[in-house]
C-alpha cells in the first residue's frame, strides 16, 4: 500500500474543516500529498446519498479518509439524539457504500472511543465491543459510529473492500469546537477558565463530581496514526487509537486553569452526569504495529489555549472592523 499512496494520489478528506479532518489534510500536506479531495458541507451535503454519488463519479478518489461526523458533547447527545442517529448513519451509509461502488482503494473509518460498554473492563480492548450496555448520554452517536464500523467489515467480507476502522479516545487540538452547549469537556474547559480569568470571576462550576477518568489524544497524533494506518494496516478488526494513559475530570480541569492562568475555586455540580466512570482505551495492537502518540497533555492543551486565543483575536478584530466599516468609527490599532 505505500508505494500505492502517491503524492499524486487523489485522496478525499470527507469533514475537512472539522477537527478530524482538518488534521488529516495537514497531515497529508505536510507528506508531499498534493491532490487533496475537499468540499464544504455547502459544496457537497454528505447526507445526499445523489450528491454524494455525483461527486464520486466526477472525482473518481482513490483514497478516502472518512472523517465527516455529527460531534458533541454530554448535553448536545441529549438534546440531539435523533439528529446524532440520523445524520451519522447517512454520513456513512452514503460515503462508505459509493466509496466502494466507485472502486476506491482503501477507506479509513474514524469512529469514536463510546461504541464501547459503559462499564467495560479497564483498560478497554476492541474485543469489548457489544459486550455490555451503552452510556445512555451518548447512545445515539455511539449507535451510529458501530453500525458505521459494521458496514466497512461486511462490504470487506462481502466484496473484499479494503475499508479500516479506527476508535479513537477523546480528542483535542486546534480546530475543536469551543461552542459550551455542543463542545466537548477539553475545549469547554479552556473556553470556560479563559473567559472566568477575563472576568475575574472568583469560581468555576462544572458538571458532575470530577472523579470519572478521561483519556485525551492530540487530533494531531490521531491524524499521524490515520496516515500510518492507511499505509501500513489492512486487517478487518477496528483499532484503538489513544495514549493509554487517562486523568480525573478534576485532574483535568486543575491542568486546564494552570495553563490559563486562572487562579479561581472549582467547584462540582454532582447533581449533573458524570457520565461513563472510567473510559482508557487498551492501544497494545496498534503498539504492536509500530504507531505511538507523542505530544504530552499539557504541551498539546497549551498549544491548543494559544490556537484559541488567536482565534477569539481574530474574531474580534474582524468584528472592530466591521462595526468600524458601519459607523464612520476609528478603530484603535
Amino acid at each position: 500500500m505505500a508505494e500505492l499512496l502517491a503524492a499524486d494520489s487523489r485522496i478525499f478528506v470527507a469533514g475537512h474543516r472539522g477537527l478530524v479532518g482538518s488534521a488529516i489534510a495537514r497531515k497529508l500536506e505536510s507528506n508531499g500529498h498534493r491532490n487533496l479531495l475537499q468540499r464544504t458541507r455547502a459544496e457537497l451535503d454528505l447526507r445526499d446519498q445523489g450528491a454524494v454519488e455525483h461527486f464520486f463519479a466526477a472525482e473518481k478518489p482513490e483514497f478516502v479518509f472518512l472523517a465527516a461526523a455529527k460531534v458533541g458533547g454530554i448535553m448536545a447527545n441529549a438534546t440531539y439524539p435523533a439528529e446524532f442517529l440520523y445524520e451519522n448513519l447517512a454520513i456513512q451509509n452514503n460515503v462508505i457504500h459509493t466509496a466502494w461502488k466507485h472502486g476506491v482503494r482503501k477507506l479509513v473509518f474514524l469512529g469514536s472511543s463510546c461504541i464501547y460498554p459503559k462499564f467495560a473492563p479497564q483498560p478497554i480492548s476492541e474485543d469489548s465491543l457489544l459486550t455490555g450496555p451503552l452510556e445512555a448520554t451518548n447512545e445515539a452517536y455511539a449507535i451510529a459510529k458501530i453500525a458505521g464500523l459494521k458496514l466497512c467489515a461486511a462490504y470487506r467480507a462481502q466484496y473484499g473492500f479494503a475499508a479500516i476502522s479506527l476508535m479513537p479516545t477523546n480528542l483535542y487540538g486546534p480546530g475543536d469546537n469551543f461552542d459550551l452547549e455542543k463542545s466537548h469537556v477539553l475545549p469547554a474547559l479552556i473556553r470556560r477558565f479563559h473567559e472566568a480569568r477575563l472576568s475575574g470571576a472568583a469560581e468555576v462550576t462544572l458538571w458532575g463530581t470530577g472523579t470519572p477518568r478521561r483519556e485525551f489524544l492530540h487530533v494531531d497524533d490521531l491524524a499521524a496514526a490515520a496516515y500510518f494506518l492507511m499505509v501500513h494496516y489492512d486487517g478487518a478488526e477496528p483499532l484503538n487509537v489513544g495514549t493509554g494513559e487517562d486523568l480525573t475530570i478534576a485532574e483535568l480541569a486543575a491542568l486546564v486553569a494552570n495553563v490559563v492562568g486562572y487562579e479561581g475555586r472549582i467547584v462540582y455540580d454532582a447533581a449533573k452526569p458524570d457520565g461513563t466512570p472510567r473510559k482508557l482505551l487498551d492501544v497494545s495492537r496498534i503498539h504492536a504495529l509500530g504507531w505511538q502518540a507523542r505530544i504530552p497533555l499539557h504541551e498539546g492543551i497549551a498549544s491548543t489555549y494559544k490556537w484559541y486565543c488567536a482565534q477569539a483575536d481574530s474574531a474580534k478584530t474582524i468584528s472592530a472592523k466591521t462595526i468600524s466599516a458601519k459607523t464612520g468609527a476609528t478603530v484603535a490599532r
